[in-house]
């Protein structure tokens, strides 16, 4: 088979600290397309863990990450469990603790202060220490700047730097997005993605489409 396989826990014999993400997720809330990597020198195989922070079963909220996104050391996902209720005289997470403190809670309350699921789409870079708020949608080959912070919906192939995260550049124009996203390379099978790795890595969309229709 050609390239890594995509069940490689890790994938570079040299460097432990690079891992394929999905073969080192347990949860049912998380989901990871083939190929994300994360690359961590401080125990990244802990990622659910350590970096996708107030993920609670009870509140049902995802996180779900496509294929062949890269994520650098320290990437961060806050999920909607962090949220506190901001309509009342007190933020405090009185239900948290307790069965008694919890009568009384309009369900209606608690869903309405989900931001629903977190997703990233396919061939995201995510920088150093860059944090990705609730409910937020990352699209396909977005970059995304070392520590911004990411409150918003970033389009297809932006680049967001800052906090709070803003577009500074769009790496395409529209058309040669629409066509990008037509391709879809990141689903095709390995043997072809490998076949075509030069058009893949190139910046000609012409022949990037003549490689998906051969």
């Amino acid at each position: 088979m050609p390239g890594p396989s995509p069940d490689a826990k890790h994938p570079l014999a040299v460097d432990p600290g690079m891992i394929f993400l999905k073969n080192h997720i347990t949860r049912d809330n998380i989901e990871v397309g083939e190929y994300t990597y994360y690359h961590d020198d401080q125990d990244a195989p802990a990622f659910q863990d350590r970096n996708v922070r107030y993920h609670f079963d009870f509140i049902g909220d995802r996180l779900v990450i496509g294929k062949f996104c890269a994520l650098a050391r320290g990437t961060t996902f806050i999920m909607n469990g962090a949220n506190h209720y901001m309509d009342g005289f007190s933020t405090y997470p009185f239900n948290v603790f307790s069965a008694d403190w919890s009568e009384g809670l309009d369900p209606k309350r608690v869903s309405e202060s989900t931001r629903g699921d977190t997703v990233l789409k396919n061939d995201i870079w995510l920088g150093t220490n860059s944090t990705v708020l609730p409910g937020v949608t990352i699209g396909n080959g977005a970059i995304i700047g070392a520590h911004a912070v990411v409150a918003k919906d970033v389009p297809d192939y932006a680049i967001v730097v800052g906090n709070p995260g803003r577009i500074v550049k769009m790496r395409f124009d529209d058309d040669t997005i629409n066509r990008l996203n037509q391709v879809s390379w990141w689903d095709w099978p390995v043997d072809k993605i490998t076949r075509h790795l030069p058009a893949i890595r190139g910046a000609d969309i012409k022949t990037l489409e003549a490689a998906a229709n051969s």
